[in-house]
């Protein structure tokens, strides 16, 4: 007699089968990576110790290079915040998204990497600086600072509805996502959570602990702080960034009265403060502003400046170890519960940062120090420790990348592309150039609008509306863009080269004088209208 086996249903029954078709989807879903996105504001690469500038020690951040992977390329397509936040969620370039400046608006209707998360089974959230106008969409809870946000006491948007934190906004994000991971995050879904901190972002306030650290330091400031800008066209001479000359007695060196015994504003500033706070940031501020003030009038020039340069680094590094300090947190959180090996942990910034090159603060130039960013991404599964990847990504790739990790289809309105065949080593080849655009002027810092684009050594530059000028450097012979080679007959043939490369990458994003004239228009008209 032939022995009859029973399917699955006959053995199990219907209600077996449907506990069976749960597991194997749970154990499906838990499969798929865990995503940590971790976003500064204005956080220099120059200022994280694994890229070897030796400013400032940060150890946290540090472990993402140790573990993972450290990008030494990787680039923003637009440098200012809210355009690049854009850029980030969309993979879209700033005239493609419509967010080319922080005055028009952005349409959180369009697809972003979050929504399609959310749609295929993720659960998302949002905590901390997003510096978007309306409700983030795309999340299932989102707590984020209005606008800039404050250092101290700031409020938060929770779910649309405003709400006052008491304490000091990098530890208030970090305690508020380790909370979430631990308490609200569905145990059964793999998350995405983007952890995005306020710091180190203009006037950089430290914590109530870190008020006096490096107080016994004296830092010496790049080699081209007393940069003249000779042999450079107007964009570089006309700017409004530089640290002795542009930076404010009060919001930038924290003086109640500046050297010539006016208020300087900065105790409103100060109101926010809880009397604690306010005790403890006096002790620490006072002090060291009244020698200053007495030794002002003996000073010379170059030693203001000097004295400028350090209160302005002192105070960006002491906003930075307190973001250093929460990301070792989070790291240890994901080790202690078991997350660490199926979660991807990722450390960039909106966009770099001067920190005293050529004399300057603030970012926007498409100079190497405002258009290069941190990344680092560890994730154990497809990334062997230590990597160092010098390929040229841009912010533009870091929807796609996450998407094909979440083994997401990728939409083709998205312009960048998913370097995660870079992170796992199956793949070297990769694009030859980017492109950058910038469009801010007449503005704060006036940084007048340019697009670019760069290879690994040449960068060309065209700045136009109120100028017509191109420049052309040469990243191998002068790292530190201090020569304009755009006129150098000996660069002729690599213009020629650039030129055409402009000519095909503009083309091949959409991009054109015509958007530009547009754009242009708009925002004269908006400056009109105020």
């Amino acid at each position: 007699m032939q022995k009859i086996i029973p399917n699955s249903t006959t053995i199990l029954g219907v209600g077996s089968l449907a506990l069976l078709s749960a597991c194997q989807t749970q154990e499906r879903e838990q499969q798929r990576p865990n995503i940590i996105f971790i976003m500064s504001d204005d956080h220099a690469y120059q200022a994280i110790s694994a890229y070897g500038h030796g400013l400032n020690n940060t150890p946290n951040i540090d472990r993402l290079a140790d573990e993972g992977a450290m990008f030494t390329r990787s680039t923003v397509t637009n440098s200012i915040s809210a355009p690049s936040r854009a850029v980030l969620l969309t993979g879209k370039h700033s005239f493609v998204n419509g967010k080319v400046d922080n005055i028009h608006p952005f349409d959180w209707n369009q697809p972003n990497f979050p929504k399609l998360m959310q749609v295929n089974g993720y659960q998302t959230a949002m905590i901390g600086k997003i510096h978007l106008d309306g409700i983030p969409q795309g999340f299932d809870y989102s707590m984020v600072l209005p606008g800039q946000g404050q250092y101290y006491n700031p409020d938060f948007l929770i779910d649309g509805e405003r709400v006052r934190k008491e304490g000091y906004c990098t530890e208030i994000i970090t305690e508020e996502t380790l909370g979430w991971l631990k308490n609200q995050r569905d145990p059964d879904k793999p998350f995405c959570l983007l952890y995005h901190q306020k710091a180190p972002h203009r006037n950089w306030l430290p914590a109530p602990k870190y008020l006096t650290l490096y107080d016994d330091v004296t830092f010496e400031p790049p080699v081209n702080f007393f940069d003249n800008y000779e042999g450079r066209g107007r964009a570089a001479k006309e700017q409004e960034m530089r640290i002795h000359g542009h930076a404010q007695w009060g919001h930038d060196f924290k003086m109640i009265i500046d050297p010539y015994g006016d208020s300087t504003g900065f105790h409103h500033e100060l109101n926010r403060f809880t009397p604690q706070q306010q005790e403890d940031w006096l002790a620490a501020y006072s002090p060291k502003n009244e020698e200053f003030k007495t030794n002002y009038t003996r000073m010379s020039d170059k030693e203001i400046a000097l004295w400028k340069y350090n209160r302005y680094i002192k105070d960006y590094l002491r906003t930075i170890k307190s973001i250093d300090d929460g990301v070792g947190e989070l790291l240890d959180y994901l080790e202690e519960s078991g997350l660490a090996e199926n979660t991807i942990v990722i450390y960039t910034s909106d966009q770099g940062f001067y920190l005293g090159e050529h004399g300057w603060f603030d970012k926007r130039f498409m100079y190497e120090e405002s258009f290069r960013i941190p990344l680092l991404i560890r994730y154990p599964k497809e990334i062997e420790a230590g990597t160092i990847i010098d390929e040229l990504v841009q912010n533009l790739d870091f929807a796609p990348t996450l998407l094909d990790f979440a083994s997401i289809d990728v939409p083709e309105e998205m312009q960048g592309e998913s370097f995660r065949g870079l992170l796992s080593g199956e793949t070297n080849e990769w694009r030859d150039a980017v492109y950058y655009t910038y469009y801010e002027y007449p503005s704060v810092h006036m940084v007048k609008r340019h697009y670019g684009i760069a290879t690994k050594r040449y960068k060309l530059i065209h700045f136009y509306y109120d100028i017509d000028e191109w420049e052309l450097y040469d990243l191998e012979a002068d790292p530190m863009e201090m020569v304009n080679v755009y006129h150098n007959p000996e660069y002729l043939d690599v213009r020629n080269i650039m030129h055409s490369k402009l000519k095909k990458i503009r083309e091949y994003y959409d991009d054109s004088d015509i958007l530009n004239d547009k754009f242009l228009k708009e925002y004269l008209d908006h400056q009109t209208e105020r």
